[in-house]
């Protein structure tokens, strides 16, 4: 048996390996001059190579087609990823959320680590390979076209990626193979990204950080995704991880009004929260509203909240009347903005949409069209949270198609 799998990324490398490890003869192909190329700016350069969670709470973090990826999961888990990077060399540590990362916090060693896995059994590796297509007969896989010429298999994997981030090689290439081979792509989206915001000027707010805050996700009104943690203003809107998140969930939900409502103080109530602003009001009683919330806000948020709470910032607070304390208690736990859109496909960390999972046998990832091909990691239509879910979805995916050989 003769296997060859196409992208050198997180899906590919664990593929191949346990391919070769199954008895095939693999060879895997990868366009760029290295291997693990997105891998390696994961996590800003450190690789949050997994989340430290069960199966059952690590599916309620899949975004999209959570019930497909479940066999993949329980086949192997992120506690067999963190197993097999611990038996093939690499230490690993977990932080805050169950991140899990190497302990060097160097992407380039979970690259070196996958690598040298795959040497051991024997993968013939070949880097600045373009793959041209994949050559199919009578419904069945027996090679691909490449620049190294015409290599003839019984299997072909594709582990191409999505389309974020195309300077690592994740050029879309796996949808035409696709969409050559029969299959029904889902429309690519953004996901997990920045969120651009409806009005002002944020040039003033931009690389503001706010922590310990929570938002919600509205759309039409109504509730649809809340979180707690960090936010970043940016020069057009929001980012941080709380956003990133929500921003698959907007993606996820199509069209509709979308707004984002951030609780600044999510551990006071409003009554609590009103006794605080007493308290303040009185310290700074000679002061105007603007210099009167330096201890509560930082202080390039403060006239922005003033602006949402409809409020004289020059008003003295010895002036300022219970109608207007609500209005500022009103803003600092729901200060709302519009969603315009969200951040480009190219900017975004995982690429939504792809391969259409009705379509493959998710106990071997093998398309149920045509024998023999077998899709894993981002090139399917599912993606998941920021926590390691992502790059976990690519590992377990590409296990089940490595492994399918045992069933050949």
């Amino acid at each position: 048996m003769k296997t060859v799998v196409i992208g050198g990324g997180a899906a590919g490398m664990i593929c191949a390996y346990y391919s070769a490890l199954s008895g095939a003869e693999t060879v895997l192909l990868e366009q760029n001059e290295k291997l693990g190329k997105k891998l390696y700016i994961t996590g800003k350069g450190r690789c949050n190579v997994t989340n430290d969670c069960d199966e059952q709470e690590f599916l309620t973090n899949v975004v999209t087609n959570s019930r497909f990826l479940s066999s993949a999961i329980w086949s192997f888990s992120p506690a067999d990823m963190m197993q097999f990077l611990q038996n093939n060399g690499l230490a690993i540590k977990c932080e805050r959320g169950n991140r899990v990362f190497p302990l060097s916090d160097k992407s380039s060693d979970v690259i070196k680590c996958l690598q040298k896995a795959m040497l051991s059994v024997g993968v013939d590796i070949n880097l600045n390979c373009k793959v041209y297509n994949i050559i199919i007969n009578d419904n069945a896989v027996c090679g691909v076209s490449c620049s190294l010429g015409e290599i003839k298999c019984d299997k072909v994997v594709v582990c191409t990626g999505g389309k974020s981030y195309t300077s690592t090689g994740s050029t879309g290439d796996g949808y035409r193979f696709a969409r050559d081979a029969g299959h029904t792509i889902m429309p690519l989206r953004p996901a997990l990204c920045g969120i651009e915001l409806v009005g002002k000027n944020f040039a003033e707010l931009a690389g503001l950080t706010l922590k310990n805050i929570s938002i919600k996700v509205l759309k039409n009104g109504k509730t649809v995704y809340t979180d707690f943690g960090e936010l970043l203003f940016t020069h057009v809107g929001v980012s941080g991880p709380v956003i990133i998140s929500a921003s698959s969930y907007i993606s996820k939900e199509g069209s509709g009004d979308f707004e984002i409502s951030i609780d600044l103080k999510p551990a006071l109530d409003e009554k609590t929260l009103d006794a605080r602003l007493l308290r303040d009001f009185t310290q700074y009683k000679n002061k105007n509203l603007k210099n009167a919330l330096v201890d509560l806000l930082p202080k390039s948020l403060i006239s922005e909240l003033i602006y949402h709470a409809n409020v004289n910032e020059n008003l003295n607070v010895s002036e300022l009347n219970a109608q207007s304390r609500q209005k500022v208690l009103s803003a600092l736990k729901d200060l709302r903005y519009k969603v315009l859109k969200l951040r480009p496909l190219e900017e975004c960390i995982v690429t939504a949409g792809g391969v259409n999972v009705k379509e493959i046998n998710p106990k071997t990832m093998e398309s149920k069209i045509v024998s023999g091909l077998y899709f894993a990691g981002e090139v399917l239509d599912i993606d998941a949270l920021t926590g390691g879910f992502n790059l976990q979805c690519a590992f377990s995916t590409g296990y089940l198609a490595g492994n399918a050989n045992k069933n050949n």
